[in-house]
């Protein structure tokens, strides 16, 4: 990897067009609260999308996609990612090979609720919803319910992602992956019970941006990409 020659910024919103639920836990028993809890910012209580389950499922479906999964010797795990430098899932993620360690590319922040608190009137939890599920034994047919707290349908979180461009990438192919990797989620699901339902999500990229290494020094070279990627970004919706 040699120097440094832009960052691309990607900002826009992430819709959920059904309950979410990514997990956290509480730090305390809840008498008559949901069995799993959902994942908040611990300052303001408000449910987020951290950036490790956004990018992961990125990366996950990238590479069932590719078929860049090979065996591998860790623990207990069998099958990982592959350390080929010319998969497009080592160079926007990484790889953790001691032989040949690539630095992720991409940069995936946590998402932060936009929707605001007003937005959430029908709920019996701040800012969520409690589900509540049955498993039924197969036998006798008893039902064991279970409390599933989930982030409504309709709730909306900020994108926030950065690319970094080396001189001798492929622009175009880091960019136009990494909105495949956005648009292989939304056809699929964001957090767990996806089986089941949960996580089904929709991207929205307002701004697209490139900044050249001038922009670090003298606020000169930022130009709005959004146009040249215009197709892929409005795939993104339908």
């Amino acid at each position: 990897m040699n120097n440094l020659s832009k960052k691309i910024l990607f900002k826009g919103k992430i819709i959920l067009k059904t309950g979410m639920h990514i997990g956290g836990t509480f730090s305390s028993m809840e008498i008559g609260g949901p069995d799993s809890a959902v994942i908040r910012n611990p300052i303001d209580n408000k449910p987020l999308i951290p950036g490790s389950s956004l990018k992961g499922k990125m990366r996950s479906l990238i590479e069932i996609t590719d078929g860049t999964i090979e065996e591998v010797n860790i623990g207990d795990v069998k099958y990982g990612p592959t350390d080929d430098p010319s998969a497009i899932a080592a160079q926007l993620f990484g790889t953790a090979s001691r032989n040949n360690q690539i630095p992720a590319r991409l940069i995936v922040r946590d998402a932060p609720l936009l929707s605001k608190e007003e937005d959430f009137t029908n709920v019996d939890l701040p800012y969520t919803e409690s589900k509540t599920e049955v498993v039924l034994d197969r036998i006798t047919a008893s039902a064991m319910p279970r409390q599933i707290e989930r982030v409504p349908a309709g709730a909306e979180f900020a994108v926030n992602m950065v690319l970094n461009v080396f001189k001798d990438d492929d622009e175009r192919s880091l960019v136009e992956n990494t909105l495949r990797g956005l648009r292989l989620v939304k056809d699929d699901y964001l957090g767990g019970s996806g089986s089941r339902g949960y996580g089904q999500v929709e991207f929205e990229i307002t701004h697209l941006t490139g900044r050249s290494t001038e922009f670090y020094k003298d606020n000169a070279g930022e130009e709005s990409l959004y146009d040249t990627y215009k197709e892929q970004i409005e795939a993104l919706k339908d």
